[in-house]
């Protein structure tokens, strides 16, 4: 069956689901394109709105809001009932298409010009390619067939009014589960109809393509959109799992995607970020985008002129007088218009850190606060007043890491610090352009230390902290997902640069020196590590999005550091017949783990990990120097 040109006898039977029933400009952006090629729209929301989001939705077509259940595909019967089959034949065809699709990069009546001159029964946008087995086992076939996507089917006349096309939604189970929603509808869609000789084709078609992957709109958007003009791209691009990603890519393509989008095409990215920050696990996000902004220190991309069209300002709190030299290094590689805060713990070391920097041409305000909070009191009550005067900020403290030995250990952690937010006064600049231009950041730190004794902050962030930030995460009442199994990109140094609007629930939390614990004060498990942790979380929910950065220099350190212990991971993992893939590696050596434990050695491996997660690092190291010291003497 092929269509008259330019009569939009359409019908639209459009899905929407959204957690916390948020509407989002990428939603009506959607619509707004889609309806001109449409005579109809039906919209089928799963949950409730309330009025103000409901509104956005209502000037597009009849709205029916239903109990949340069945998924997709109940929805789209119930928008299917909700018309009837005598008005349904009324058109030529219907578009059953949902939000987990982001929109239009190109007009979709191009997509419609297109398919209706081709003689077809029902088609689609996307085609997910044949998949030995039935990972969801609910395909009735035993393998998942080639099938169009569900995100986006349309059905032409030919096929809706026969009574073969009618049973198949009228004998629709109930669906339960997302993997009911694919076995039971969207893998076996299209084959029941082909099979009965009905003809299908998609709008995007990269039948070309089937040898590199089943899953070319996820792994491999860019090509998509730019050699096939495909007209969308899915939200779940930004957090699917990076695990199934790197078993198909190097781990380029949402990244790729997102460049493409923002410089090669008239779509706004800024629609992107909303839906995506709201319900995005933060490390999830930041690997899939590969948010780690490497800055040159050698050579600036903003002229010093440029940057005093940005209000920054530079807060450092000195605590040790025998480092105020280091401190003022610092401090003199940050542009003369950006405004410098120091805070301190007595007038005797204000009167020294004054004199000192006070030779710097900059605005310079030497403040002394409470010897309550460290840092982090430093930042949270002692610029209160003025932090969000400001575009961009950077924060940063002398450091010293007295109870780490050797030395070297915790000194290259304050290198590893310092080199990080501000190498070299070109770095600076470039750290204030790198926010300039993307007003979506919120907050960049530097990496993890990863080296000694923390290596194993590697994998474990959170260290004993979870609960408290959660506490935290729950008083400030903020709306950004925190897991256990997701780890927080947050500057575990308290060095960082940072927008301050994007930390605002923090700062109008209005904290007193009071709020946070009396010295001596642990080295982790505290309130304070709480805090350096819900930064992140903060910027996630105010919505900006987290970020790590490098100086070029240093990036190569850092590689080179992860390579060597992966690399030695690899070996052990490979040498024991695991692999090829990272997740079998990783499986492989649990199992062979636990299957050589006897079951006291599994008990006290078990109570090793909780211990870890639940002590301070304090009493971890010392509990390791004792052991130490005891294999010695035996």
């Amino acid at each position: 069956m092929k269509l008259e040109k330019n009569v939009n006898n359409r019908l639209g039977i459009f899905f929407f689901y959204d957690k916390k029933g948020i509407v989002d400009k990428y939603v009506t952006y959607l619509l707004d394109d889609l309806t001109q090629n449409l005579k109809d729209l039906i919209i089928v929301v799963n949950g409730q709105l309330n009025q103000e989001n409901l509104s956005l939705l209502e000037p597009y077509g009849k709205v029916i809001q239903r109990e949340n259940k069945g998924f997709d595909v109940w929805a789209y019967k119930a928008g299917i009932e909700s018309v009837g089959w005598d008005k349904l034949n009324q058109y030529d065809e219907f578009i059953m298409f949902n939000n987990t699709i982001m929109g239009p990069v190109y007009p979709f009546k191009e997509t419609f010009d297109k398919m209706d001159e081709q003689d077809l029964d029902f088609w689609g946008l996307t085609k997910f390619f044949e998949i030995d087995g039935d990972p969801f086992g609910t395909v009735k076939y035993g393998y998942v067939p080639d099938h169009i996507q569900s995100h986006f089917i349309t059905v032409r006349k030919s096929l809706f009014e026969t009574q073969v096309f009618r049973e198949y939604w009228q004998n629709m189970p109930m669906i339960t589960s997302y993997g009911e929603a694919i076995g039971f509808h969207e893998a076996i869609f299209t084959k029941t109809f082909s099979d009965l000789g009905f003809t299908y084709d998609v709008s995007v078609n990269v039948d070309a393509l089937r040898d590199m992957n089943t899953y070319p709109l996820m792994m491999m958007p860019t090509k998509l959109l730019s050699d096939y003009r495909c007209p969308i791209f899915k939200k779940r691009s930004f957090f699917h799992m990076p695990s199934d990603f790197l078993r198909n890519t190097t781990g380029q393509q949402t990244s790729e995607l997102y460049d493409y989008l923002r410089n090669e095409t008239s779509y706004d990215v800024d629609m992107i970020w909303d839906p995506v920050l709201r319900i995005a696990p933060m490390w999830d996000l930041v690997k899939n985008l590969n948010l780690e902004y490497t800055l040159p220190s050698d050579v600036a991309k903003m002229t010093e002129a440029e940057a005093a069209k940005q209000k920054t300002v530079f807060v450092m709190h000195c605590y040790f007088d025998d480092l105020i030299d280091e401190s003022f290094a610092l401090a003199a590689k940050f542009p003369d218009s950006t405004d410098i805060f120091i805070t301190t713990n007595s007038a005797e070391k204000q009167a020294l850190l004054a004199d000192k920097f006070n030779a710097l041409p900059n605005k310079v305000d030497v403040r002394v606060i409470a010897n309550r909070g460290r840092d982090v009191s430093s930042l949270m009550v002692g610029v209160k007043d003025v932090i969000l005067n400001y575009d961009i900020a950077c924060f940063a403290h002398d450091k010293k890491t007295a109870q780490i030995n050797p030395g070297t250990v915790g000194e290259s952690f304050a290198y590893k610090c310092f080199e990080n937010v501000a190498s070299s006064s070109d770095y600076v600049l470039n750290a204030i352009d790198l926010f300039a231009k993307n007003p979506r950041l919120g907050i960049a730190s530097p990496p993890e230390p990863n080296h000694g004794v923390m290596y194993s902050t590697l994998g474990f962030e959170w260290g004993p902290n979870f609960p408290l930030t959660k506490e935290v995460h729950q008083e400030l009442n903020l709306h950004s997902p925190i897991s256990v199994d997701s780890p927080p990109v947050a500057p575990l140094g308290t060095m960082f640069w940072f927008r301050p609007k994007a930390l605002k629930p923090l700062f109008d939390r209005d904290y007193e020196y009071e709020d946070f614990p009396a010295e001596p004060n642990g080295i982790d498990g505290t309130y304070l590590h709480a805090i350096e942790r819900i930064y992140p979380y903060v910027a996630q929910s105010e919505g900006y999005y987290p970020a790590l950065m490098m100086s070029d220099k240093f990036s190569a350190v850092e590689y080179l550091n992860l390579k060597f212990y992966l690399r030695q991971f690899n070996q052990i993992s490979g040498n024991n017949g695991y692999g090829p893939y990272w997740e079998e590696m990783v499986h492989g050596v649990i199992e062979s783990f636990n299957q050589n434990m006897t079951i006291p050695q599994l008990f006290k491996r078990l109570t090793k990990k909780i211990l870890i997660v639940l002590l301070p690092q304090n009493l971890i190291i010392g509990l390791g120097k004792i052991k130490r010291k005891v294999r010695r003497v035996k």
